[in-house]
């Protein structure tokens, strides 16, 4: 089963979550030209690589930040939007140890 990691809930099943798209900074609107404005809606660079996407996470209505390498599938770090990134790999649940009897 494949998981992802809720910045809010912790480490999921996939299946709670949706794909909002490629995360990308809007100019400014008063002070872009049309020609900046058309390329933010409408152009996408989909050049394989780590990439800043939204996802939302449907259970408990959260939208979040995942840096994902798209060519390997591996997520890098999930946070919310205006927060700082943690490693995936220090998100992770540890296993817990066996006690000796």
């Amino acid at each position: 089963m494949k998981l992802l990691n809720c910045p809010m809930n912790g480490v999921r099943p996939l299946s709670e979550f949706l794909f909002g798209g490629e995360f990308r900074e809007m100019p400014n609107p008063d002070t872009s030209s049309d020609l900046e404005w058309a390329s933010y809606v409408h152009y996408r660079n989909n050049a394989p690589g780590i990439k800043k996407e939204w996802w939302y996470h449907s259970p408990s209505g959260t939208w979040f930040i995942a840096e994902r390498n798209t060519l390997t599938d591996e997520v890098l770090a999930t946070y919310l939007h205006g927060k700082a990134p943690t490693s995936e790999k220090t998100t992770k649940p540890r296993a817990k140890k066996e006690q000796s009897a």
